[in-house]
């Protein structure tokens, strides 16, 4: 039975259920909801509710029949630059290899969670946390974090079709968009094989989706920024601890210089479709 200790919880405090769940390192904080919807979640034998509140050390909480006492971990945020083939879970029988596996030795006893996954296939810049909160705020669509990618083609991609990215488009049901998009190097025909491309929502695998809806083949995806973070410095499959002001600067997005082609849901996209 997993057991964590309680030692150092705020004697006589209380706290929402799944921030006492999250603070343990069992799960997000969203994960720890669906798990009292799914009636994983007991407080003191009883089928946990949504909005309940604990006091650590009193109250005895169990999730999938393991007790949890809390021992809230230290905030550790690290900078990961995440190779293609691994994936962002923390558990997954059919994928032994995940990004996980890529923690230093001395972070292994701690809880992590990824604060806004990568696909198997893609690489690049992956936030991992042990402060549940942080994770929130990164995740959440209110914060409105911007993400960007640097986009390989397998096709030569318009000038013409940037604002198709932007304005979007319905597939299979789900509304796919990015905020900005822009032509890397673009050739004399108003063509290029790289896009830089920005979003802050992010659902899963959607700028493939959106490419492909188009009519276009992502070769390399890569993400190279999270707010004003940039992933240069970090070598490929390594770590960096951020600091209490680097972790800021994920909230900030500095202004993007003006690209000879480029479409923005900040401004009337000046090209005309196709």
């Amino acid at each position: 039975m997993n057991e964590f200790l309680a030692e150092n919880a705020p004697a006589g405090g209380t706290l929402r259920l799944q921030k006492f769940i999250a603070d343990a390192g069992i799960c997000s904080r969203r994960n720890a909801e669906a798990l009292i919807t799914q009636g994983e979640v007991w407080v003191n034998g009883k089928p946990a509710i949504h909005g309940q509140k604990v006091t650590p050390g009193v109250d005895k909480v169990t999730v999938s029949g393991k007790i949890v006492r809390n021992q809230p971990q230290p905030r550790i945020t690290l900078a990961v630059n995440k190779p293609r083939g691994l994936i962002c879970s923390n558990d997954d029988p059919h994928n032994p290899d995940t990004i996980f596996t890529l923690l230093p030795r001395e972070y292994n006893r701690f809880r992590f969670f990824c604060a806004g996954r990568l696909d198997k296939d893609s690489e690049g810049l992956v936030i991992l946390t042990t402060d549940g909160d942080l994770a929130n705020r990164l995740m959440h669509p209110s914060g409105e974090v911007i993400k960007r990618y640097h986009v390989s083609l397998k096709q030569a991609f318009p000038a013409t079709k940037l604002p198709r990215l932007v304005k979007g488009l319905t597939f299979e049901g789900e509304r796919l968009k990015v905020e900005r998009a822009a032509l890397i190097s673009p050739r004399a025909d108003g063509t290029a094989f790289d896009l830089d491309v920005h979003m802050h929502h992010g659902k899963k695998r959607e700028i493939r989706l959106l490419f492909a809806a188009l009519g276009f083949i992502v070769l390399r995806l890569r993400r190279y920024q999270i707010g004003a973070v940039r992933l240069k410095g970090i070598p490929l499959r390594g770590a960096k601890q951020l600091a209490s002001k680097e972790i800021e600067q994920l909230f900030r997005s500095p202004k993007t210089p003006q690209a000879a082609f480029q479409a923005s849901s900040e401004q009337r996209p000046t090209l005309h479709e196709d």
